[in-house]
């Protein structure tokens, strides 16, 4: 094995999908404000791509999620894994921050194990879900894990892995909400502000926004005073987004508004979400927004997930609250009709809006305390200080 010691403050952070070019983003800017003779190189997307001091390749415009996508982009990851050998053999950064996408990142991980750099994983994947033997080699390979729920860390702890939980990053950037106020039976008049989140991938876009657009218009046939609200992420353009919701109604950009806010101020505002399955559905849930959670694949993507996932719930609600309390709709149950009518069953009918909000506000209480990427970027500087 190769004996690189790490003898400079350039910091190697590697992410591949849109919550991790967030999170990994945030931490950036932490880890330089913290020490601001750090350099920060990085692979991920354009949040990333701003905070850092160099930028690699936007991997998340790439989209190579699921069990057959990254396959297809083989010669590429064989690209940046060249790419990023050589980066190490040269610059020997002080450490690698993987986060995440782990097709990608265990190679990563892989290379800076055998020239001794020291590996922190932030984001480790969802083995409590699939797949559960890539936590072996994160444990045995990562100088320290970060998990982003409280109940992975005792999965890395049991197979000798360094791992602490300090709280979700989301509660650094999504705005909370306050139980005082109960919803109220709302009129046909009312304007409803209604949340579509087909999801921040192209293909997700490609399957998911067409479904939504069209239930949101049934919700429109019967609240007329009804508006839209897209929120896409920053690597799609407007229009990609205006070609699909066209194809539904020829006044769809007069009823629908395309958003993009780092803030949440907008979102934190919907009285309702039509929302894909992801992180979109944790982020509702912190602002109390509720919501139905829809999600389609390529059948060939949903019969190998079968066999490999061995959880009874989709969305990270229902997951850690481990009951139902929001509807998953998958396949071809995710579809305008099914979708339209639950939005009606939550809009009409405050008792279930407000008990919908309560056991959100449960999930909030749970997570933990904000400061989470401060807490983490304390824990990697002290490390490298000593």
């Amino acid at each position: 094995m190769a004996k690189i010691a790490p003898i400079t403050k350039n910091i190697l952070i590697v992410a591949g999908d849109p919550s991790g070019d967030l999170h990994a983003a945030n931490l950036i800017k932490d880890l330089k404000k913290k020490d601001p003779e750090i350099s920060i190189t990085s692979i991920g997307g354009l949040r990333m791509k701003k905070e850092s001091s160099t930028f690699i390749y936007n991997l998340v415009s790439v989209g190579a999620i699921g069990f057959t996508e990254p396959f297809k982009r083989f010669f590429l990851w064989l690209k940046l894994i060249r790419i990023i050998r050589y980066y190490m053999n040269e610059k020997k950064p002080a450490c690698v921050i993987a986060v995440d996408f782990y097709g990608f990142n265990h190679q990563i991980i892989g290379l800076a194990a055998h020239r001794n750099i020291p590996i922190f994983y932030y984001i480790p994947p969802q083995v409590w879900a699939s797949r559960p033997k890539r936590a072996l080699s994160i444990a045995r390979l990562a100088k320290h894990i970060f998990c982003i729920f409280p109940f992975e860390k005792d999965i890395y702890a049991k197979l000798g892995g360094a791992c602490d939980y300090m709280g979700h990053p989301l509660l650094d950037i999504v705005p909370g909400f306050e139980l005082s106020e109960n919803a109220a039976a709302k009129d046909e008049n009312h304007p409803f502000k209604i949340g579509i989140l087909p999801g921040s991938r192209k293909d997700e876009i490609k399957r998911h926004l067409l479904i939504f657009v069209e239930s949101f218009y049934k919700l429109k046939a019967a609240y007329k005073n009804s508006k839209g609200y897209i929120f896409a992420a920053p690597e799609i353009p407007d229009a990609h987004i205006h070609k699909i919701i066209k194809t539904v109604n020829k006044n769809a950009l007069d009823d629908i508004k395309i958003i993009r806010e780092e803030d949440y101020k907008i979102r934190s505002s919907m009285d309702f979400s039509f929302t894909s399955s992801g992180t979109a559905t944790l982020e509702n849930a912190l602002m109390g927004v509720p919501m139905v959670v829809a999600y389609k694949m390529p059948k060939l993507n949903f019969a190998i997930a079968k066999r490999l996932v061995n959880i009874t719930y989709v969305s990270l609600v229902n997951i850690l609250l481990k009951k139902p309390l929001v509807k998953e709709l998958l396949q071809d149950k995710a579809n305008p009709e099914l979708l339209s009518q639950e939005a009606f069953s939550i809009l009409n009918n405050p008792e279930k809006l407000n008990a919908m909000r309560k056991e959100f506000f449960a999930i909030k209480t749970m997570l933990g305390k904000p400061g989470v990427s401060g807490r983490i970027s304390d824990k990697i500087l002290n490390y490298l200080k000593n």
